[in-house]
């Protein structure tokens, strides 16, 4: 494999050796599927930050290739969907599920309701990474740094949080041989 590319959101999460394809799952889904016209890498790696729903401590580091769109009203049964909302690349089914959505949970009930479905944590471009990826018949994974709990100060630990996870993460890369370079 020769065209692995690295990925990221952007915003906070900017990594010298990481191409941003945007926040939320739109723009991510738009923009990757962009690069893939273009320039179809043989492999995606998704880098980024992911909320815990509740077992999973800050700055823990996951690897996952498995991801689900399941919104926060699914749970007070006042919405339904038609599509299939959990993903796996290569029935990866033994992995840690991250979920994806355009808002960031900040009620640690809805949280635990995640955790009784085995979903772990959330990241909000995950799950279109997957699906683009799937539909390009690419193959993908996604290395999480959790940067906090999701609860109602989940931005402010974020934002306390987001530095340090990040050089966390590039330390990660750097001992996995995922990247040669340490600077972010």
């Amino acid at each position: 494999m020769k065209n692995i590319k690295i990925i990221s959101s952007g915003n906070q999460e900017i990594f010298s050796f990481a191409k941003p394809i945007g926040i939320g799952m739109i723009e991510s889904a738009v923009n990757l599927t962009r690069m893939c016209l273009f320039d179809k890498p043989d492999f995606l790696i998704f880098i980024g930050s992911a909320g815990s729903y509740g077992n999973l401590k800050p700055f823990d580091i996951i690897t996952t290739s498995n991801a689900s769109n399941i919104e926060n009203c699914f749970f007070e049964k006042k919405c339904y969907t038609p599509i299939d909302n959990i993903i796996t690349f290569n029935n990866a089914s033994h992995e840690t599920i991250i979920n994806s959505s355009n808002y960031i949970t900040t009620d640690e009930n809805i949280a635990q309701k995640y955790l009784k479905l085995n979903i772990q944590a959330e990241n909000m471009e995950f799950f279109s990474v997957i699906k683009t990826a799937k539909e390009f018949d690419i193959p993908v994974k996604g290395i999480f740094v959790i940067t906090n709990y999701c609860n109602k100060f989940a931005h402010k630990e974020y934002i306390k949080n987001i530095n340090t996870a990040k050089e966390n993460l590039i330390n990660y890369l750097t001992e996995k041989n995922i990247i040669k370079e340490k600077n972010g």
